[in-house]
C-alpha cells in the first residue's frame, strides 16, 4: 500500500481510498496526499475540505480517479 501511496504523490494524482479508523468505522474519501512519514501520510481530504492525517496501515483500498476530459464542441 505504502507504494501506491508514494507513487500517487510524486503524480501528483488525486485518489479515492477506502479507510478504517482506529475504532473500527469505514469511510470512502477522495484525497491528495501531500507528504508522507515513517507509518503515516498526510493528504488533502475533500470529503471534510481540510488536511488530514492517515495511518498507512488503515488504508483498505487505493486507486487512483481517472478524470475524463470533455471535449468542447
Amino acid at each position: 500500500m505504502r507504494i501506491n501511496i508514494v507513487t500517487s504523490m510524486q503524480n501528483n494524482q488525486i485518489n479515492e481510498m477506502i479507510y478504517m479508523k482506529n475504532n473500527g468505522e469505514i469511510s470512502k474519501r477522495k484525497i491528495k496526499v501531500i507528504s508522507i512519514s515513517k507509518d503515516s501520510f498526510q493528504a488533502y481530504c475533500f470529503l471534510r475540505n481540510t488536511k488530514r492525517t492517515f495511518k498507512i496501515n488503515n488504508v483498505l483500498a487505493f486507486v487512483p480517479v481517472i478524470q475524463k476530459e470533455r471535449a468542447v464542441i
